[in-house]
């Protein structure tokens, strides 16, 4: 993972038309925030919604989580108000709905640029529809030409328009998880994880989280407080991960090994390339640690 990328392991999705969990927010662990303007939000409380948000955010105290609000589509009839409603809010990105395209991308950009969104304001879209990922390639590239800096994965979405099911596994969207961070990647983006719906399947919640951290991906989205240990968990560098990638720099920094391309830690031949792997594992760890 870059290093660069903000620690996202554990993303809490909230109604941000209910107050007490708003309240909640600014107690529990989780690295990141999404106030749900869109899914969470019924179409009588959309309008009380967007003011109960703008407030939270206004009112302070989320450092140092990562505070995002998911608007509505801006072609519909809420989300262009939510966007323009938001601008002057202090909040780290825009989590933006059924983007399939990246025109969409373009579109958004300058929405957001017209409605005065600063640079330090990232966008962040989801990837649940057909279209978007058969064009994750292009919408991934749009970070080069607006403020693009996330992709978040909405399986229940893109289950329902293509009829995939959600196994216990998820063997059918394993192809579009590889995607996402593939995608991602190339293009020095956030990559976050689908829901996990099950609430209280904690064998599953595991599971989900270690398919993801292994497929790549940065953190994963939840929409539940009890979810979150586990995510920061999985999504943290191990004990033995750190203690090996310790190893491995200090291998490279001993003067024994000077100038060599290549050197032994542990019976295993490690090369620059792991190095550099590992050094940023460190600091992943060191990032974590400290936000306490």
């Amino acid at each position: 993972m870059p290093a660069n990328l903000p620690i996202v392991r554990s993303a809490l999705s909230m109604p941000g038309s209910n107050a007490r969990a708003l309240e909640k927010s600014r107690a529990l662990g989780c690295d990141c925030v999404i106030f749900d303007l869109e899914d969470a939000v019924a179409a009588e409380k959309k309008v009380e919604a967007r003011a109960m948000v703008a407030q939270t955010l206004a009112d302070g105290g989320l450092e140092p989580r990562f505070r995002v609000v998911r608007i509505n589509p801006i072609d519909g009839e809420w989300g262009a108000d939510d966007l323009r409603a938001l601008s002057r809010a202090p909040l780290d990105a825009i989590l933006v709905p059924k983007v399939s395209s990246a025109g969409d991308v373009e579109a958004i950009a300058g929405a957001m640029a017209t409605a005065g969104y600063g640079a330090d304001v990232a966008l962040w879209v989801m990837i649940e529809t057909a279209a978007s990922v058969l064009a994750l390639e292009r919408i991934a590239q749009m970070a080069a030409t607006t403020p693009l800096g996330g992709l978040v994965l909405g399986a229940n979405d893109l289950s329902k328009e293509t009829g995939m099911l959600r196994t216990v596994g998820r063997e059918a969207l394993v192809p579009v998880l590889s995607q996402c961070v593939m995608a991602a990647r190339a293009h020095g983006l956030v990559a976050i994880d689908s829901v996990l719906n099950a609430i209280g399947e904690d064998e599953r919640l595991h599971g989900e989280c270690r398919q993801g951290r292994m497929f790549g991906f940065d953190g994963k989205m939840l929409i539940h407080p009890s979810q979150i240990d586990a995510a920061n968990t999985a999504f943290a560098p191990s004990p033995d991960a750190l203690a090996e990638a310790e190893a491995i720099v200090a291998a490279f920094a001993d003067p024994a090994n000077a100038g060599k391309a290549v050197v032994t830690v542990n019976g295993q031949m490690v090369e620059e390339l792991h190095r550099d792997e590992a050094s940023a594992l460190i600091a992943r760890a060191k990032a974590i640690a400290a936000r306490g």
